[in-house]
């Protein structure tokens, strides 16, 4: 792992500064996007002691995927997301069962040297500064397409979904719940993370749902 040279600054946020250092989750095939929630169980002692570390600092963690490898720490994919701690419950056997909050989307730059049993690394919010706002292109998702895509893969995953809170949720939080809860591939899950914009990963979630579905691909699910 690369050594850090001096500290990126950080970034101000809705009045919040996000640290430019952060300790990181990799975790293979789930992803953490702006303004989504997302649950954890936490049990290995090394993550215990990074939740711990998190709630006397600045409560902030990187979700962030693993790319495949043979042995040894696996590298990671470029981008990930920053997410708040916004639950904390401690279970009687000593699991934490943790809320992340997606704050913005960051690109990954050097790691520290190992001086903690988890990682951490530097990072890089200038490309997605926009993830604290509102998405202007959520107004050119079209919802009838989603739902019926939606539908369709549902069925083949045999999965079920409240659809009277579905067609309540507003588009983001509707399209966010989808790409961060389907069991898509975890080259899949990455593409939906680093989509440009809110309209970008509506379209990517329509056609890996179509692809899962059995329309445009082999019939197989994802």
């Amino acid at each position: 792992m690369a050594a850090a040279g001096a500290h990126p600054r950080p970034l101000r946020v809705h009045g919040r500064e996000q640290p430019g250092i952060i300790p990181l989750f990799p975790l293979s095939g789930c992803i953490l996007l702006p303004k989504g929630q997302l649950p954890l169980n936490i049990f290995e002692p090394r993550y215990l002691r990074m939740i711990d570390d998190a709630l006397a600092g600045a409560r902030t963690i990187g979700m962030i995927q693993p790319r495949e490898t043979a042995s040894g720490p696996p590298p990671l994919f470029d981008v990930g997301c920053a997410g708040r701690i916004t639950s904390f419950a401690e279970t009687g056997d000593g699991r934490y069962l943790v809320t992340l909050t997606g704050l913005l989307r960051f690109r990954l730059g050097p790691e520290l040297a190992a001086d903690a049993p988890y990682r951490r690394a530097e990072v890089d919010y200038s490309a997605f500064t926009a993830d604290a706002d509102a998405d202007l292109t959520e107004k050119d998702i079209d919802r009838e397409r989603l739902f019926d895509a939606m539908r369709l893969y549902l069925d083949t995953e045999n999965l079920s979904t409240d659809w009277e809170a579905a067609a309540e949720a507003p588009t983001e939080a509707l399209v966010n719940s989808l790409a961060m809860g389907c069991p898509f591939a975890p080259n899949e899950k990455q593409a939906l993370l680093e989509a440009p914009t809110l309209s970008d990963r509506a379209d990517c979630l329509i056609a890996l749902m179509r692809m899962g579905g059995g329309e445009g691909g082999d019939g197989q699910t994802v």
